[in-house]
């Protein structure tokens, strides 16, 4: 080779100035002196394998796998092993795990005892299967282990965008974000033209739920990767889901309830795992429940958003709401006090006592049921309802029953005895209604006479 040299005292020189900086960890100097080495001497094998060894200092591994190819064509004699050896340590860090493996065999058929690749040679078939598990858990859709497998894969083969960017493709799939996000933009740092990376963005994008930028993203992965499947893919159905929850949206305004339930059970079906915006889509579809007075089909699709987004207060604030529709108080007050842990607000609060007040007076002897009238029965109709269930529980009408039914018609008579005392009493039921303990006031009613309640000139016990 030194034939081929302009000046070769010069390119010693330039190596022997190269080595002195390498000893010194100053991998850029170094680099610079071996360059010009080998601009004196372009067929110098060794030139070629130092700069290749600087430059793996340096984690520029793509360069120093073209260096060290170079040398190994260069010289078929003592560089041989060290040239395969550094293509091969190339190789792996750049994730070509087979490649690596086929060097590393090189070097054990030139040296057989040579521990170093017998090392890289177990390094790179580690690999190979880290590579073979995250396919396969992929598949599964097993996130959490294809990231283990690529995290262990990454601890051999640092510098593999293609295991970074599996890696977090399965973090935005886990809904971790900002690990997703910070993955690709290193990435991205490094190479801006990446279209996997950028298809990575824009995925966390849209399942933060911000599909307008997401789409921007996925549209550049196109532009640099016109064939990008995944970007494809998700660019439609982005788009899709954008626009037929916003038709929901609409129709639900104007009233169209039904269609509203239609629209957004079709947008959940365009994407599984689009765990944010599914959310807001089952609560969505919960509202819808409520208004087409079906409480127990909305609880369960605000269920079902909580359980994507367990932070989502306004899927509480409906279930709590249908809870309290269906007077199931104390599934109510959970949900409230749910919501006001997370946000100490005066309406959360105000919500809150609502159901604990509501709870409280379900759990007493509720005298609007025992007289078989609403909760905003007149005078009047709580009247006309006493009338009626006097004549059908008073004992002289079931003195020829068994001592049982008598005993039982006569516990019913004194009860509604004591919701009509509680009801027909403004003071005492604007109390009960208010929630206080009534028991000491139903201790001492008087004009009672064992259950004979008079109303007007009429006494309970002559209406036959």
């Amino acid at each position: 080779p030194w034939l081929l040299c302009t000046n070769r005292l010069e390119a010693e020189g330039f190596k022997d100035q190269g080595n002195a900086f390498y000893v010194k960890k100053d991998y850029s100097e170094a680099f610079n002196y071996y360059t010009k080495a080998i601009d004196a001497c372009p067929k110098n094998a060794s030139y070629y394998g130092n700069r290749a060894a600087t430059l793996m200092m340096l984690c520029r591994f793509r360069e120093a796998l073209v260096d060290s190819q170079r040398a190994v064509r260069l010289d078929d004699c003592f560089m041989k092993v060290r040239g395969h050896l550094r293509e091969g340590k190339c190789h792996l860090s750049l994730g070509n795990a087979m490649a690596a493996s086929r060097c590393f065999q090189k070097v054990l058929e030139l040296e057989p005892s040579n521990s170093q690749a017998q090392q890289e040679h177990k390094n790179a078939t580690a690999v190979l299967e880290y590579e073979r598990m995250a396919e396969l858990d992929f598949e599964k859709r097993d996130f959490r282990k294809v990231v283990y497998s690529m995290d262990k894969a990454l601890g051999l083969a640092s510098t593999c965008h293609r295991f970074k960017i599996l890696k977090a493709e399965c973090l935005a799939l886990l809904g971790r974000y900002l690990e997703a996000q910070s993955v690709a933009s290193d990435i991205l740092r490094m190479d801006s033209t990446n279209g996997d990376a950028l298809y990575v963005r824009g995925l966390c994008l849209y399942y933060e739920d911000c599909i307008d930028k997401a789409v921007q993203f996925f549209v550049q992965a196109l532009r640099m990767a016109p064939d990008h499947e995944k970007s494809r893919l998700a660019c439609r159905n982005a788009k899709a889901l954008k626009a037929k929850k916003e038709e929901g949206n609409k129709v639900f305004k104007n009233s169209n309830f039904e269609a509203a339930y239609r629209l957004y059970s079709e947008a959940l079906a365009i994407d599984p795992n689009n765990i944010k915006t599914n959310a807001k889509l089952y609560c969505n579809r919960g509202t819808v429940g409520a208004k087409l007075n079906k409480p127990d089909q909305a609880i369960e699709d605000c269920t079902s958003a909580i359980k994507l987004d367990d932070t989502y207060i306004k899927a509480y604030l409906r279930r709590a709401q249908c809870y309290m529709d269906i007077e199931q108080y104390e599934e109510a007050v959970r949900d409230y006090e749910k919501v006001y842990q997370t946000e100490k607000t005066k309406e959360h609060k105000h919500l809150l006592k609502t159901a604990q007040l509501e709870l409280k007076k379900s759990k007493r002897k509720d005298y609007y049921k025992v007289l078989g009238v609403g909760k905003n029965a007149t005078e009047d109709e709580i009247k006309k309802a006493y009338r009626k269930r006097a004549l059908m529980h008073h004992p002289d009408r079931h003195s020829a029953a068994t001592p049982e039914v008598q005993k039982e018609e006569e516990k019913k008579f004194k009860e509604m005895g004591e919701a009509f005392t509680v009801l027909s009493d403004p003071k005492k039921k604007t109390r009960y209604d208010c929630g206080h303990d009534l028991e000491e006031d139903s201790n001492n009613m008087g004009g009672h006479n064992g259950g004979f309640v008079p109303i007007g000139n009429v006494v309970a016990s002559d209406v036959w």
